[in-house]
């Protein structure tokens, strides 16, 4: 009798990244739609619940969003109250974010979830299993970088 252990591994890495990327965006969508902040929503307020009034290009890169990605998720932000847009005090130009009341909140809300939704991500791997795949999800990153116009 075969087992999954003497099952040859699936490595079809794009076509199980894609499928693993779909599940687990239509998971937070449903999520979403129970009340949460939608999965961009929730970085950037851990990206303020971090360094609260970082300069909005900062959020950006963070995020790996360019100028006109996190403005627009800034202003839904703004428009459902979880964040607030002030002018920086040393360059008129340039805006930071800073988290409301609401918006602290949900960030508390949300890493409950996060945290409830990465244990069920990482069970039945040992620590040393998820230590190669979130270094082998980094590789991707430095073998395909953003690209200037995005």
């Amino acid at each position: 009798m075969r087992t999954n252990l003497d099952q040859k591994p699936d490595r079809r890495l794009i076509y199980l990244l894609n499928v693993a990327q779909r599940r687990l965006q239509r998971f937070i969508a449903a999520q979403t739609r129970e009340g949460g902040v939608t999965a961009a929503q929730s970085g950037l307020l851990f990206v303020l619940g971090r360094r609260d009034g970082v300069l909005m290009g900062e959020a950006g890169s963070a995020l790996d969003l360019g100028m006109p990605g996190i403005s627009g998720l800034a202003e839904r932000m703004v428009e459902a109250g979880l964040i607030e847009k002030r002018a920086d005090p040393d360059d008129g130009r340039a805006w930071r974010l800073w988290l409301t009341p609401t918006g602290r909140k949900a960030l508390a809300r949300t890493k409950a979830g996060v945290a409830e939704l990465s244990a069920r991500l990482t069970e039945g791997f040992s620590v040393a299993e998820i230590d190669v795949v979130s270094r082998w999800l980094i590789s991707v990153q430095s073998k395909f970088p953003k690209g200037e116009d995005e």
